[in-house]
């Protein structure tokens, strides 16, 4: 089988090559790209409506009701703060989906089962979000199982579904198809974010509690996921990337073949120090980005002591900001570059955190104001720090490599909650939690400063984009 195809909408046998995305037939390719806009108008509700806004707090609420005389719990034998329960749990799921990425990543390049894999899981995470509607009284070991299953497949099927953007565009493009997607992706999030707000709004007319509100506003994030999750199993191929030529002629059992094609990646990864250099930054700020949006209603609910309608109405002003923020920043990366990009975007994270550290409690206005920035440099950030870690990627190895990077990404970062979870344990106080994660910060922007990003995609044979 060849290994040279263009990026259109081959048969789901064939491979695409990113190098003729440019000669590629355009009617397919706009199909193609749309189709994988729309995974991240799909799944972004997910991460929105239930990790950012309603779960934080009503899973905290749940767990409170378990908790003993000293607002203790006792999942697994082990006693933590009840405040701490839904920050150990996003932790401990990135943790098994650490595993669960680089397996399933593996098991795609050497079957070509891109989507498949990625649909699949998809609809597993929107089954377990969907589940979420019978989350009430003190059931928060449900509520955790839930998170747990939800987030290990959201996990999967976004490293997947990232794997199929050096297909998409050629080189000097993928900033701005990676932009498009995650603008695409906080539209779709903060459409139904508003409809959610709405139902909250209005629960007393409906004859609802608030908390049956906020369970049918988790399970809408599910039926969102799983109705939209239709238009990429349509549109996009099953193949993502560039296949490796073994992957084409595996046999045996495919999953004790990605076994080994896993441990030879993990060896592999050693032959590209400078691409490990660059995801060990992305990895330290982006899990810091991460647990800011994970843990801001939280925070906010907490600590600021602001009710449900002012998060959410603060969460509505982050996803209309970052949809231009992600767009305004691609267009700055054009004329300065996605590194120095990024760097100046991490800059604009420290001082928002330093911000928040000292924002007044019971002042919506001032949360507000965090909103906006985190807004214009949430999307953009990521957004670049994708499309960046595209060219880094061996050939054939999108999902393999993308698997690991997702291990920090949007709603899978696992060193921030642990920090933030154990800052507020020991400390008592969310604000001490919230200060602590400038670290990933720094650390992540002296690293990237080292990352000499030209040389690093020669290294891996990709060729380089005329603005760095």
């Amino acid at each position: 089988m060849s290994t040279t195809n263009s990026a259109t909408h081959l048969p789901d046998d064939q491979p695409t090559d990113p190098t003729s995305a440019a000669s590629a037939d355009g009617r397919a390719l706009r199909r193609m790209q749309f189709g994988w806009y729309i995974n991240d108008w799909a799944n972004t509700a997910f991460s929105t409506t239930v990790l950012t806004v309603f779960l934080g707090p009503y899973l905290t609420t749940v767990a409170k009701n378990a908790a003993d005389a000293s607002g203790d719990v006792h999942p697994l034998g082990l006693s933590i703060r009840a405040g701490s329960f839904f920050p150990y749990t996003v932790s401990f799921s990135v943790l098994i989906s650490v595993a669960a990425m680089l397996l399933t990543g593996t098991l795609a390049d050497r079957t070509g089962r891109h989507k498949e894999l990625m649909c699949g899981f998809a609809y597993v995470g929107a089954i377990a979000t969907t589940g979420m509607f019978f989350l009430d009284g003190d059931r928060y070991l449900l509520g955790g199982a839930l998170l747990v299953v939800a987030n290990i497949a959201y996990a999967v099927s976004v490293a997947l579904s990232y794997a199929y953007l050096p297909g998409l565009a050629a080189p000097d493009e993928r900033d701005a198809v990676s932009s498009k997607g995650w603008a695409y992706g906080y539209a779709g999030g903060g459409l139904l974010l508003i409809a959610n707000l709405a139902l909250f709004e209005g629960h007393d007319a409906l004859g609802v509690s608030s908390g049956t509100a906020v369970r049918i506003c988790l399970a809408s994030a599910g039926l969102w996921w799983a109705l939209f999750t239709i238009v990429p199993m349509l549109r996009l191929p099953s193949r993502a990337g560039v296949a490796p030529s073994r992957a084409t002629a595996s046999t045996g059992r495919p999953t004790a073949g990605s076994l080994r094609e896993l441990g030879r990646t993990l060896r592999g990864m050693r032959k590209h120090p400078l691409t490990l250099l660059y995801l060990a930054a992305f990895l330290c700020y982006n899990d810091g980005i991460q647990t800011v949006v994970s843990q801001a209603s939280l925070y906010g609910s907490e600590e600021l002591g602001l009710d449900q309608t002012s998060l959410v109405a603060a969460v509505l002003l982050v996803q209309a900001l970052a949809i231009g923020g992600a767009l305004l920043l691609g267009r700055i990366a054009r004329r300065y570059g996605a590194k120095r990009t990024v760097l100046g975007s991490l800059v604009g994270w420290v001082i928002t955190l330093s911000l928040g550290y000292v924002m007044p409690t019971h002042q919506p206005v001032w949360f507000y104001a965090l909103a906006c920035m985190i807004g214009l440099v949430l999307g953009g950030s990521q957004a670049l720090s994708r499309s960046l870690f595209s060219h880094l990627i061996p050939a054939g190895k999108e999902a393999e490599y993308f698997s690991v990077y997702k291990v920090s990404d949007r709603g899978t970062s696992w060193m921030g909650p642990l920090v933030f979870g154990l800052a507020y344990q020991v400390t008592g106080s969310y604000r001490s939690a919230i200060i602590s994660l400038l670290v990933f910060f720094v650390i992540g922007f002296a690293v990237l400063v080292k990352v000499p990003v030209r040389r690093a995609i020669e290294a891996v044979g990709n060729p380089v984009p005329e603005r760095l």
